[in-house]
């Protein structure tokens, strides 16, 4: 069977391309975005009562993925098993055992934290942060996230028993001005933000850290770049470089 569903809003997220996006909402609570609500669904009344909630479950498509927008026959393309990033991209797992985004339906599901409904140009947005959300995302529900029910405390997943480990993050005093600046500018803890992102250490799992490499990501309206640098037996991120986009905005 299939079923159309249709798209009540986009994504505007300070995430640009999928690299650098944390693996899971939540991991970078500084990561902003907002819901631009789309008619008919952008009526004031559809919020009502979501003010007593600090949480949400956002459902939506992993649009950029390569099966989002397939033509081709759907079982041709089935695979019962991917390879998640959590196990270094190099070994499978059943599908419905992960959460990769390359799944017989292309949909995604995130608990993101609530900052308000607000008003601009004649458009309704849902403020949310915590996000793993790419920009241009489209949202196919919003739910209210419900403690008592969805916080099973006795839960287990041995696949993914901790997060992962965190890796350092050096903003030299330069990179810092720059950071302070845009923070006064802006508002947004651009330090803050580009260390919890860093610190999940973006590149896949399966490819080890080149010194020489420079990395880079597309993060609000800035190129972020850096290096790993190995220090005491550990390898640490250095960043080099913050440079200027063509986006106009730098907020989600």
């Amino acid at each position: 069977m299939d079923f159309n569903f249709p798209a009540i809003g986009i994504v505007h997220s300070c995430f640009k391309e999928k690299f650098g996006i944390p693996r899971q909402p939540g991991l970078a609570p500084l990561a902003c975005a907002e819901i631009e609500l789309l008619p008919p669904y952008d009526d004031p009344t559809a919020f009502e009562g979501l003010e007593g909630c600090t949480h949400l479950w956002i459902q939506f498509v992993f649009h950029v993925n390569r099966h989002a927008n397939r033509h081709a026959n759907k079982r041709e393309e089935w695979k019962a098993r991917v390879k998640p990033p959590r196990l270094g991209g190099n070994k499978t797992l059943g599908v419905f055992a992960t959460r990769s985004p390359t799944r017989p339906a292309p949909i995604g599901l995130s608990v993101v934290r609530y900052r308000g409904i607000s008003e601009r140009e004649g458009k309704l947005f849902v403020q949310v942060s915590g996000v793993d959300l790419l920009d241009g995302t489209p949202v196919l529900d919003i739910k209210p996230y419900v403690p008592y029910v969805d916080c099973v405390l006795e839960a287990e997943n041995t696949f993914a028993a901790a997060p992962p480990e965190l890796i350092a993050v050096d903003i030299p005093a330069a990179l810092m001005a720059v950071c302070i600046d845009y923070w006064k500018r802006t508002g947004t803890d651009l330090a803050g933000l580009i260390t919890q992102v860093l610190q999940q250490d973006p590149r896949p799992q399966y490819q080890q850290p080149d010194p020489d490499r420079i990395y880079g990501m597309k993060l609000l309206d800035l190129d972020v770049r850096w290096r790993y640098q190995l220090s005491e037996n550990q390898h640490r991120i250095q960043l080099i470089e913050l440079l200027q986009t063509q986006h106009t905005n730098p907020n989600p």
